[in-house]
């Protein structure tokens, strides 16, 4: 049976293509705290205490597939799993730092608490 091919999503704007890549509730803080260095998936669990384990591992696997999260398994026991961004993802660095700088301004702006704000 012959493989079946899919035209790849069609956009209109580069905005479009550019949130659905990293849109979302969680994938932008992931990609934030990877910015900062290679993490472990428990040192991501404990800076984002608002998500789930079933969403972090969820999101990390969608973002890998996406080409811009590295996973990297050593084999161990216990297990050791680091993720990293690739070339791809460090290219979202910029956009990153805007988006924390733009919180952080409304947030004293508006008087929003952010606790533990160590992703820049």
């Amino acid at each position: 049976m012959p493989r079946e091919t899919t035209m790849p999503k069609r956009y209109h704007c580069p905005v479009e293509l550019a949130v659905d890549v990293i849109g979302g509730k969680w994938r932008p803080v992931i990609l934030a705290h990877l910015k900062e260095g290679v993490h472990r998936y428990g040192e991501l669990r404990r800076r984002m205490p608002g998500v789930s384990e079933k969403m972090l591992t969820q999101r990390l696997r969608e973002l890998e597939a996406d080409g811009l999260v590295l996973r990297h398994d050593f084999a161990t026991t216990p297990p050791h799993v680091e993720y990293r961004l690739t070339a791809e993802g460090l290219s979202l660095a910029p956009v990153l730092q805007a988006l924390y700088d733009w919180g952080a301004a409304r947030a004293a702006r508006t008087g929003t608490p952010i606790d533990g704000s160590s992703a820049t």
